[in-house]
């Protein structure tokens, strides 16, 4: 049985891509961390769509070819492919967009993992389980890459998979020019053409750019290299053409491009230019893949190329299925596609990484309560945050489905400790118990403090925000949130909103959805809302259906404490988790309270206050459990 429906094999690198936009690469003073190497992304960009998708390649052993392996793993992708060489450094691609036409690039690639692949890398058995084998051409440049791409052709050839080629013909990969030539696309090579007609008889499916083509078929004439490659293979030819589009030959090559099979095309905006190849690969991978006809699958493959030349980067501006078909049955509304607010809330909230259908939040950010107890200093509170740390990760345990709230200025070394322990991290951002809402210092004036948050934090702001506010209190509160919301997408950082209206006025079973319903209307899409616990169903019923009614791919729900006593608590959690959209709870007195009294006030020690917690936390993660085994039986 096939399990997989594509492995590609070939290059992996991370690719450092300039912030800025519009200069020399010189010039650029920020870079952006991706993963990048054409089979890297076709990989991460057909998972994305919905294929189980599988990669070869080799990583360092070193933190980039860690992330890497990291990050397609969280895209979804097969990492037991990916090889870890304890000998060379992960490749590194450095980046610009100069403009629409032009895009600087130098490939540190010196001795570098991926080009040390070799026939042992290549597991007849892990190649069995797939449909279909990618290979890209760079990886034909070497005896010893070459040498395990063709055993992994042969070894499909004999499980019967299908096979398919990107020429993805990059100069200087060959040798042919130097560093600072990494933007060329084309050298005539008769060694290059030589070595790629060795191999197009092994492949069902061969693609590639005009210039690619040339390559290929040894002339600059494309009719011509095309008419060479069909002499040599049967292979389905697809052309890239551009903003032209593409077309599909199966058969003997007519006397026009256009007169190959093709699929509508997308008026954009062209952006940046590189991946685009890679997303219109992975789009036809698609099609190619459920057996659509060439029009449909070119069809989707063109779209998925918009999308990567309308964006900042390769793979992140690749789309998930539920994305391309949005797009597709709504079509192009806005040419700069990542300026179209309804599609880039599409493409982020279903590109997030991990799923979350449970969270256990022990939340530990508070700093005004704390402050208030007892032998409370900044240092004191700062020592027992870490203690909160060690209580959360007994718990955890390294399950799933358990996290922290916790703030970086009291709880800094905590925070800086919590990183890569597979908690949920929220950080809250705004001044305690400020209302109008104001922000911690460290975000700074122009928010700009968000730039220096791991991309694993999530983006915690408090709003107490009521309907019957005044106008000018609303404006100042909405203005502080939509500002924040923007910043944090500009950052790459989810956002838990919270609200309590009933802190601030009288509240009915609706006035928490109208509170959420105003936000939609501003354009703040939350992925996480954190809700005080409603003593009514209706209440509950009315806010989720405000969540999804605006938004269906939100994250969910989770439950404030308001230092509830356990068995208040656990009622108020009963009735909440009857709402599938709520995933759990955020709590943190009710779990820390006790402990951190006698913690501050020398009456407890180390120890008792871990042990302590643990059991609190425990115990109400066990209630949590309870409630929503409860709650799915009555659903």
């Amino acid at each position: 049985m096939k399990t997989l429906d594509v492995i590609t094999i070939g290059r992996s690198s991370v690719d450092l891509y300039g912030a800025q936009v519009g200069g020399r690469l010189e010039d650029m003073g920020s870079f952006q961390k991706y993963v990048g190497g054409s089979p890297t992304n076709m990989a991460t960009g057909t998972a994305r769509l919905g294929l189980k998708s599988a990669l070869i390649t080799r990583v360092g052993d070193e933190h980039m070819g860690r992330f890497i392996r990291e990050e397609l793993a969280r895209e979804g992708v097969d990492v037991r492919g990916v090889r870890t060489d304890p000998e060379r450094l992960t490749a590194l691609v450095l980046l610009g967009i100069r403009d629409d036409k032009s895009f600087p690039l130098i490939f540190y690639r010196e001795n570098c993992a991926d080009m040390a692949l070799d026939e042992g890398d290549i597991d007849e058995s892990f190649i069995a389980e797939a449909r279909a084998v990618v290979a890209t051409g760079t990886h034909l440049s070497h005896p010893r890459t070459e040498a395990a791409v063709l055993k992994a052709l042969r070894l499909a050839r004999r499980h019967g998979a299908q096979t398919a080629l990107d020429i993805d013909y990059r100069p200087n990969l060959w040798g042919l020019a130097g560093h600072g030539a990494g933007e060329s696309r084309f050298i005539a090579s008769a060694a290059v053409t030589e070595k790629l007609q060795t191999t197009l008889p092994l492949f069902d499916l061969i693609v590639g750019t005009e210039e690619e083509f040339h390559i290929a078929g040894g002339t600059t004439d494309t009719i011509a290299a095309l008419r060479v490659v069909r002499s040599l293979t049967p292979a389905t030819l697809v052309c890239k053409r551009g903003p032209m589009g593409a077309a599909a030959f199966t058969g003997a090559i007519p006397d026009s491009l256009d007169e190959g099979e093709s699929g509508p095309g997308f008026p954009i905006e062209v952006f940046n230019v590189l991946g685009a190849g890679d997303g219109f690969m992975s789009g036809l991978l698609k099609g190619w893949l459920d057996g659509e006809a060439w029009p449909v699958a070119l069809k989707y493959a063109n779209a998925c190329g918009a999308f990567a030349v309308s964006r900042h980067g390769c793979t992140p501006a690749y789309p998930s299925w539920d994305e391309l078909r949005f797009f597709l049955s709504r079509g192009v509304q806005v040419p700069a596609l990542r300026k179209d607010a309804a599609l880039e809330q599409v493409h982020w909230s279903t590109n997030r990484h991990g799923a979350f259908p449970d969270m256990r939040v022990f939340a530990f950010d508070h700093r005004m309560q704390m402050e208030a107890m007892p032998g409370a200093t900044p240092d004191r509170i700062g020592a027992f945050k870490l203690l909160c740390l060690q209580a959360a990760i007994r718990v955890a345990d390294g399950r799933p489905g358990h996290g922290i709230l916790c703030d970086s200025r009291l709880g800094r070394q905590a925070l800086y400790a919590a990183a890569g322990t597979g908690l949920w991290i929220g950080r809250p951002v705004e001044w305690p118990g400020s209302r109008p809402l104001t922000l911690e210092p460290e975000i700074g004036p122009d928010f700009g403090g968000l730039s220096e948050w791991p991309l694993t934090q999530v983006v915690k702001v408090l709003c107490f925000y009521h309907p019957d506010d005044s106008a000018a209190m609303k404006a100042e509160q909405e203005a502080v949130v939509l500002r924040l919301y923007h910043a944090a997408r500009r950052n790459r950082l989810e956002m838990l909103l919270e609200i309590i209206p009933s802190k601030v006025g009288p509240v009915t079973d609706d006035t928490s959805a109208q509170v959420i319903q105003r936000f939609y209307d501003l354009g703040v899409f939350p992925d996480w809302w954190k809700l005080e616990p409603f003593a009514t169903a209706g209440a509950w019923q009315n806010a989720c259906t405000a969540i999804t009614r605006n938004d269906p791919h939100v994250r969910g729900v989770v439950v404030l404490g308001l230092d509830a006593p356990e068995a208040e608590l656990a009622d108020a959690l009963a009735l909440a988790a009857a709402q599938p959209l709520v995933k759990g709870f955020a709590v943190g007195r009710t779990i820390f309270a006790e402990a951190a009294r006698g913690w501050l006030a020398g009456t407890l020690d180390d120890a008792g206050a871990v042990a302590l917690m643990a059991a609190n936390y425990a115990r109400l993660c066990a209630i949590w459990e309870d409630a929503r085994a409860r709650g799915r039986e009555t659903a």
